[in-house]
């Protein structure tokens, strides 16, 4: 039994940790943070794999998510300073503006809140309702829904090139 429970685990996590590793990144800001918060994550859900029934990734984002704002919670998180920043990975069609682009926009993400930084990744690198994100996040839909607008209106004042860049999307429309 302990066999088959290992060699599912280790399975889904060759196929979806990097998935895991980049959201994490996306919530924790750094990469050791990152590491740290996935390991904590698949140490808890290894201890009840033979309980998770189905698809066990939306139960491991959900460890993440509540970990993460537990992280948050305690005084002595504020106090971390980031040490290694993650290499960026060459995509086949970048051209050196979006690769700017990119840079930049990953500064201003981590010049946000942590709690606001959560809401813009719940919502949209994870494509989770307002609601769903106020269950990750333990908080009421009113305030995923401030929290995101004040992120963008920050993100729009940080990075001006993404208003230009929502307008080219509202014209194809």
């Amino acid at each position: 039994m302990t066999e088959v429970v290992d060699g599912e685990f280790t399975a889904f996590v060759q196929e979806r940790g990097d998935v895991l590793l980049r959201i994490a990144y996306a919530l924790a800001g750094s990469q050791h943070g990152a590491e740290d918060l996935l390991q904590n994550a698949l140490a808890k859900a290894y201890a009840r794999w033979p309980r998770i029934r189905g698809d066990a990734e939306p139960y491991v984002k959900r460890i993440l998510y509540h970990d993460q704002v537990s992280r948050w919670r305690r005084r002595s998180y504020r106090a971390e300073v980031p040490v290694a920043v993650l290499p960026e990975r060459a995509a086949e069609r970048d051209s050196g503006q979006d690769t700017d682009l990119r840079l930049v926009l990953r500064a201003a993400l981590l010049r946000l809140p942590p709690r606001q930084r959560a809401v813009l990744v719940l919502r949209y690198l994870e494509d989770m309702s307002l609601e769903e994100t106020a269950a990750a996040l333990g908080c009421r839909t009113g305030t995923v829904a401030s929290q995101a607008s004040r992120a963008l209106t920050k993100l729009r004042e940080l990075v001006p090139a993404l208003d230009d860049m929502t307008d080219l999307k509202e014209a194809r429309r």
